[in-house]
């Protein structure tokens, strides 16, 4: 029915002639970019019949081909199997996406209907199941349920001097239609002039298109998925031009997956996006937005066991700072606007007009822990530039205070002088076996730390980063820098380990490597995450310490490689080396 967007998929000048080599290449909208798809022409046949889709004529092949291309973008033929009319249409088009649920829908569902097809928007309709039983089941209306119809023409006849409006449906079939009212040869149609009769009713033979009254449609069907080629409104009669950004992100247990607002201890982990809304739309003094977040890959996954999550998103007025915002951000603001609902869908999209400022958009599953990939689109009237939270990598160390003279040590660091020094051969440094024997057996004694001991692992951390003097161990005079920064750390981790178990939330994480000095963005928080969690999402004692000194190790490795790069120092290659292994 759409030539252009046809012409698109598939592309012209593919053929049987004498050029003909037995390959084809189709073309797919995914991910908010066009792909090829080539395919060769053996195609699924039993007994020298296509199985699959198929024309009902015997030398016409394209569509058989497509659906070969369509499942190959999706991993197999068992891929297609189910799921809504809309990611179809996007997929061939590229278009933006909006529902209507016929039973909730605007008073004005119908001009928005007519609407949608005066623009060339595509559009389809469904009947919900209640189990997988009722699929493709006929009711008695001659209605299939949980079947995909098309709708392909909104109109207004005159009856008796009212009027009347009707929507015609074709069912892909070419079979199986509505026998109510209005449908082909019903007795409705005999009060109708017969030049408007004419005019619409162009066909009455059994080919699957059939029009109803918009009263009986609303009734019966469930769901109107409407593709349009553009943002544009379907309630207005403005044509725009949008500005569109896009952004791909992740959800990852243990750091970004936190969930929807109902769990507010981790929905603020989520990735975060900045809306900067600068300019009112011409003649208004709001903004339209559209904003539309689709999850990726999930037919792919199906074969490991993976489906559609349930998705949505909140929109938030943000405050001027950059920074990734908290927990209690989110715990004494409102939003703005939401996604309607979240529901297992592909793609959730919706439109809004907002005062001009500054927003922040917040996309997320609705249980936390669940891992997704997405991508957000959000179209514009005017240029809103969106930067996505919590992209700094950088890191605010102090340089460590020197250590105190012997005389003027304190009572603690007598003590671990004493123990150091029991443990210290004749060159006066312990290994990496004796630091772990040291503060183990100080950790010990410290009843407020729940844990069960430092690993090996985690001790040459410790003398990486400490060892100044690259001889493999540590001078007392190393273990007392060392020392403070460890007391400032167990601090922290105690802040965030409130029920004293030992383990503190991996979600809590960006807040104690910031409170340390060090910020991560979402990738490397989500590989720190996957590193040190546990099944619970926690991490231990000793994990948070490999953890927050291995990073330091990297900062500072950075920092001198950077003032090496800059002329800032002079360094030998060895010097420069062992930085590099230290990372």
């Amino acid at each position: 029915m759409k030539k252009d967007a046809l012409a698109r998929v598939v592309p012209h000048d593919q053929d049987f002639d004498h050029r003909y080599a037995g390959i084809f290449h189709f073309q797919f909208w995914k991910h908010n970019q066009w792909l090829d798809v080539v395919v060769d022409d053996k195609l699924p046949a039993v007994r020298n019949q296509l199985i699959m889709l198929h024309s009902a004529s015997n030398n016409e092949f394209w569509s058989a081909l497509l659906e070969k291309a369509y499942a190959k973008m999706h991993g197999s033929y068992e891929s297609l199997k189910g799921g809504s009319t809309m990611e179809a249409m996007e997929d061939f088009t590229g278009g933006v996406g909006e529902v209507y649920e016929t039973k909730k829908s605007p008073n004005n569902l119908f001009a928005i209907m007519k609407k949608a097809l005066d623009r060339g928007s595509m559009m389809g309709c469904s009947i919900n199941t209640s189990s997988s039983a009722e699929s493709e089941a006929r009711t008695a209306s001659g209605l299939v349920k949980g079947h995909a119809y098309s709708i392909t023409g909104v109109e207004e006849v005159t009856v008796r001097g009212q009027k009347v409006k009707l929507v015609r449906v074709r069912n892909p079939w070419g079979q199986v239609e509505w026998n109510g009212p209005w449908s082909d040869n019903s007795r409705e149609w005999n009060y109708v002039d017969t030049a408007e009769k004419n005019r619409i009713l162009q066909k009455s033979t059994e080919d699957g298109e059939f029009w109803m009254e918009f009263e009986d449609f609303k009734a019966n069907y469930d769901k109107v998925e409407i593709c349009n080629m553009t943002p544009d409104s379907l309630t207005d009669d403005t044509k725009r031009h949008w500005e569109v950004s896009m952004f791909e992100g992740n959800w990852i247990r243990g750091s970004t997956a936190g969930g929807c607002r109902n769990f507010i201890d981790t929905f603020w982990t989520n990735p975060q996006f900045k809306l900067q809304l600068q300019d009112a739309d011409d003649d208004d003094d709001v903004c339209s937005v559209v904003i539309a977040l689709m999850q990726k890959n999930r037919r792919q996954l199906r074969k490991e066991g993976f489906d559609m999550e349930t998705i949505g998103f909140a929109v938030y007025q943000a405050p001027n700072d950059e920074d990734q915002q908290g927990k209690d951000f989110f715990r004494y603001n409102a939003s703005k606007a939401r996604s309607h609902t979240y529901i297992n869908m592909r793609e959730v999209s919706e439109r809004f007009t907002l005062p001009p400022g500054n927003y922040l958009l917040i996309p997320t599953t609705f249980q936390p822990h669940h891992e997704a990939d997405f991508i957000v689109r959000i179209f514009s009237e005017k240029a809103a530039p969106a930067i996505e939270m919590g992209t700094k990598v950088d890191a605010d160390l102090p340089d460590p205070p020197m250590p105190s003279d012997p005389e003027d040590e304190t009572e603690e660091e007598k003590g671990l002088r004493r123990l150091f020094e029991q443990l210290a051969g004749d060159d006066e440094a312990i290994c990496v076996r004796e630091l772990q024997q040291m503060l183990n057996g100080v950790l010990s004694r410290r009843k407020e730390i729940k844990f069960d001991g430092l690993s090996l692992s985690t001790c040459h951390s410790i003398i990486n980063l400490m060892d100044v003097d690259n001889t493999g161990k540590l001078e007392f005079q190393e273990f007392k820098v060392f020392w403070e920064k460890m007391k400032k750390w167990i601090m922290l981790f105690l802040s965030f380990d409130t029920d004293r178990s030992g383990k503190m939330s991996s979600y809590e994480l960006r807040i104690a490597l910031k409170a340390a000095g060090m910020n991560l963005d979402n990738k490397l928080l989500q590989l720190v995450g996957l590193r040190f969690a546990d099944e619970n999402y926690d991490i231990d004692f000793d994990d948070y310490l490999t953890c927050i000194v291995r990073l330091e190790n990297m900062f500072r490795a950075f920092q001198a490689v950077d003032e090496f790069k800059r002329g800032r120092v002079r360094m030998n290659m060895m010097q420069f080396l062992m930085l590099s292994m230290n990372v």
